[in-house]
């Protein structure tokens, strides 16, 4: 499994809709070939600064698979006017789980 981590950067005044937005995108990922859980964290320090981080089963999930889909262009349909910039998305495996 791997992580896909996506800063986010929102605009102010467009929390509450981004979260709504986030939301309502929830089963795109439950139906997404290979993606296994999915979450939104805010950065208590910088507000505007939001981690989206999903597990799929291979990067090719996420950057074959979901990056090529249909629910990849309504994810980002919900989503993209909320951003005050691009976002930084990075992949990650775990080498080491405490408990």
């Amino acid at each position: 499994m791997i992580y896909e981590v996506a800063e986010l950067y929102i605009k102010p005044t467009e929390h509450d809709a981004f979260q709504a937005a986030v939301a309502q995108a929830v089963p795109i990922f439950k139906a997404a070939a290979g993606c296994l859980s999915m979450r939104l964290d805010r950065d208590i320090e910088v507000p505007d600064t939001y981690h989206l981080v999903i597990g799929w089963q291979t990067l090719e999930h996420h950057t074959v698979d979901f990056r090529g889909s249909a629910g990849f262009q309504d994810w980002r349909g919900l989503v993209g006017s909320h951003f005050a910039q691009p976002p930084k998305v990075e992949h990650f495996t775990t080498v080491v789980a405490g408990f």
